[in-house]
């Protein structure tokens, strides 16, 4: 009698460890399936709190989970820490540095880049915030600038130096600008003796006509009050058109207006990951302006039901034709949802179209300070920020770093102390030109 041979198991090949990526991955660890998770890191990253890094309040590793660690208990589940290049649909290949990995069902949860909207060269100039080397490398300017300013002589310099541009007045440079400001006005108020850090400027600039444009007009008002409090100077319905890491010049009303500020940082907006570009060139798809996927109501690309774009790299649009929000909650949404479709498909069933159930939306503006959208009720002050804080220990992925951010926060909130103050790389280096990181524009970057 010959032996029994088992059906090979699908295989699932999952491009990305973020949102996405992670929660579809982890949705799967009961399916009779293979998952293969790949990602150019080891680690999941809790991107909504990299703003904190960036202003010494945690550290990278307090919001950073490794991989292999999350999904060690998943045995159906592998962790490669590879670069992907390109795939090939008609084959069912992902293409590696490293070689050809097949599979059954691909999903592409990589994400985006910041989109300097056509002046790139600002990038070394006016840093972003996407990744952990982002974050170190804002905290390293904005903690340089401070210490530079405690030894220059010059007034015109020094006010130079002490004064900080955020450029974006959505939930990251709203969150950004609140935490500068409580730095210079309440952490490092009585470090330095020579300076008065309550002397900082803190600009926010904006294009539109109010801070945080998606939330409710009345929460947008609230958080421009709060900043205004904490000593930020919201600029609305103004636009950036030149940065030169000396200064920066700003528009309004058809007048313009130079700046000298030796720190510019951008959150002003995102673009989708080189994913986009290729996955349109192997399947044909659509891409929108920011070089989102317009994906099919089930996340799928039109024409390749196996191939499944999540997160902020799928353009995904409600029944009324509105695009999905790029946050957290619904890369987290898509990547349980096409865990459940792999899975139905697999007993020859089907689902209904995605469909994203929004609980609300959060940010923070600093101490006791923060504003909530929850289903239509609007909340700010004490109340929002409380609900901001829970929200964000209950999404941390594990308990350890659920554990660390807390007690880092009680800390921080009963002393306004912050521990990760940390100045990394050349500490000596001028904050009159800052370094330049070597950037390649990789075809599929995860």
């Amino acid at each position: 009698m010959e032996p029994v041979t088992q059906p090979p198991k699908h295989r699932v090949v999952i491009v990305g460890g973020g949102f996405g990526g992670l929660y579809a991955a982890q949705s799967l660890g009961r399916a009779d399936v293979d998952v293969t998770l790949i990602d150019k890191r080891n680690f999941h990253l809790f991107q909504p709190l990299l703003y904190q890094v960036a202003t010494g309040t945690l550290s990278p590793a307090d919001i950073s989970s490794p991989l292999r660690s999350i999904l060690s208990r998943q045995k159906n589940a592998r962790v490669l820490m590879e670069e992907v290049t390109d795939i090939d649909p008609q084959a069912q290949h992902v293409i590696t540095s490293r070689g050809e990995i097949p599979y059954d069902t691909l999903i592409v949860a990589t994400g985006v880049s910041h989109h300097y909207f056509g002046n790139d060269q600002w990038k070394d100039t006016a840093p972003g915030l996407k990744t952990v080397e982002d974050a170190i490398e804002m905290r390293r300017r904005i903690f340089l600038a401070f210490e530079a300013a405690e030894k220059e002589t010059d007034p015109e310099k020094r006010k130079a130096l002490l004064t900080f541009v955020v450029v974006g007045g959505g939930p990251t440079g709203v969150e950004l600008a609140g935490a500068i400001a409580e730095l210079a006005n309440n952490t490092l108020k009585h470090d330095f003796r020579s300076i008065d850090t309550t002397e900082a400027q803190i600009l926010l600039v904006e294009g539109l006509d109010r801070v945080l444009p998606p939330y409710p007009a009345n929460l947008s008002v609230k958080a421009a009050e709060s900043l205004t409090k904490l000593g930020v100077t919201v600029r609305t319905q103004t636009k950036v058109t030149q940065i030169d890491g000396e200064t920066v010049t700003l528009e309004y009303n058809d007048e313009s207006e130079t700046i000298s500020a030796k720190t510019i940082l951008w959150a002003a907006g995102v673009k989708a990951s080189g994913a986009g570009r290729v996955i349109s060139d192997r399947t044909g798809a659509s891409l929108d302006r920011v070089g989102r996927v317009m994906v099919d109501a089930d996340l799928s690309v039109p024409g390749h039901p196996n191939i499944f774009v999540i997160g902020d790299l799928a353009h995904c649009a409600d029944p009324t034709g509105k695009p999905y929000p790029g946050v957290a909650p619904v890369a987290m949404q898509e990547g349980k949802y096409v865990a459940k479709l792999v899975k139905a498909r697999m007993e020859n069933r089907s689902l209904p179209a995605f469909t994203y159930k929004e609980f609300g939306s959060l940010a923070v503006i600093g101490k006791n300070a923060a504003v909530a959208n929850l289903g239509g009720v609007h909340l700010s002050g004490f109340i929002a920020w409380f609900i901001w804080i829970v929200a964000h220990i209950y999404f941390l992925i594990e308990f350890n770093n659920k554990l660390v951010v807390m007690i880092q926060w009680v800390w921080s909130y009963i002393t306004r102390a912050r521990g990760a103050r940390i100045i990394t790389g050349t500490v000596a280096a001028s904050v009159e030109t800052p370094p330049v990181r070597p950037r390649q524009e990789e075809p599929l970057k995860v």
